[in-house]
């Protein structure tokens, strides 16, 4: 059985080791700071202040009626100009959008004919693009329907939709973009800090010193995956209870984050495991850093976080079921949006122990062979 005490003692090296290191402290520190706020915030979850250009050919009360549609806080004030001006506008990316509206454009629409509008986006604008032209294309509608009905009151519609938004009523998206960030910053953190401190000893010549004691190599493991785990575990709770808690003002009840805390101790022994399987298979920080991003990048795209996992082909779906973060993230959107109990993912939290336990007896196994080479 491991010796409690030798695993403390390596612990707390463990822990100097990385208060010595000043660029892996500020990694921890902006990781579960500034980088969650940023990745909740810097894309916006809707179009805001978009650029618009219209050239107005028809001159006419409804086109004038059109422009005043376009307001604030979606659009900037539409910027009246030429069709020369506006191409030239968009080529520089002054402009997002341009309409055109044709001339002779009231009266057709009065005669019963289909006049066209013309609109061009900027599709270098992705952020704003796709959903830029669904708004502008709503907007025209909604104005031409009203104006041919000569009243500003809803149509009577054949079927009412009675519309009800849960857990995030306000549909802000960083809400759901912080906690995907922690999942990421939880699993980089975890393989980098875990696998680096196995590299280190190796690199510099230590891990022949601890050998030569009269520790295990379990205790070994065990104390830089305890050690390791325990600070990305405080630095994901300050993250989670200052920033997505406080900062975003996400919606999260003791009990819920207790729960995700809880669930992460358990993922957080897998990740560690598997920094500790890379860093064996790794002779160097290089080869350890090419090794991470070809791990790193399927579990972080493929996990449900970025996409949702019912978009992906059925085959992925079901190879992605061994990896920890599938069923982390699953658990992590489940407790800190829904405010969701054990009795819902307790099939997440079971699938995540079984995949725990098999990364760590299979990392445990290739550490003490590597070992035994390095002592050998």
């Amino acid at each position: 059985m491991p010796n409690l005490k030798n695993i403390y003692r390596l612990g707390v090296k463990e822990m100097w080791s990385l208060l010595r290191n000043p660029m892996m402290l500020m990694l921890i520190l902006y990781s579960f700071s500034l980088d969650l706020y940023v990745a909740a915030t810097a894309v916006p979850d809707s179009i805001a202040k978009a650029a618009i250009a219209v050239v107005d050919e028809d001159n006419s009360p409804f086109s004038a009626q059109l422009l005043s549609a376009f307001q604030m806080p979606y659009f900037m004030p539409p910027t009246l100009t030429t069709s020369k001006a506006m191409d030239e506008g968009m080529d520089h990316g002054t402009y997002t959008f341009g309409v055109d509206i044709p001339p002779n454009f009231q009266r057709d629409l009065l005669a019963g004919r289909s006049p066209q509008i013309q609109l061009n986006v900027d599709a270098t604008q992705m952020s704003q693009a796709f959903t830029g032209n669904g708004y502008i294309s709503q907007i025209i509608s909604t104005e031409v329907n009203q104006f041919l009905s000569r009243q500003r009151t809803d149509l009577p519609q054949p079927v009412d939709l009675d519309m009800r938004i849960r857990y995030n009523p306000n549909l802000v998206a960083a809400w759901f973009s912080a906690i995907n960030e922690v999942v990421n910053n939880i699993t980089m953190l975890s393989i980098i800090l875990v696998g680096a401190a196995v590299l280190r000893e190796r690199e510099e010549g230590t891990m022949e010193h601890i050998l030569a004691m009269p520790v295990a190599p379990s205790e070994i493991m065990l104390s830089k995956v305890l050690s390791m785990g325990l600070v990305v575990f405080l630095a994901t709770l300050g993250g989670v209870v200052g920033v997505i808690q406080f900062g975003l003002q996400v919606p999260i009840t003791t009990h819920s984050l207790m729960l995700f805390m809880g669930c992460t101790v358990v993922f957080l022994l897998s990740t560690t495991a598997l920094g500790i399987f890379l860093a064996t298979l790794s002779r160097s920080m290089p080869q350890f850093a090419i090794l991470m991003v070809l791990v790193l990048l399927p579990l972080q795209m493929l996990s449900g976080g970025a996409t949702p996992r019912e978009s992906m082909p059925e085959v992925l779906q079901y190879i992605m079921l061994v990896a920890p973060t599938t069923h982390f993230v699953s658990a992590a959107q489940a407790t800190l949006l829904r405010n969701a109990g054990m009795s819902t993912i307790w099939p997440q939290f079971l699938s995540i122990t079984a995949i725990t336990a098999v990364l760590f007896f299979v990392s445990l196994v290739r550490f003490r062979k590597s070992t035994t080479d390095s002592g050998g």
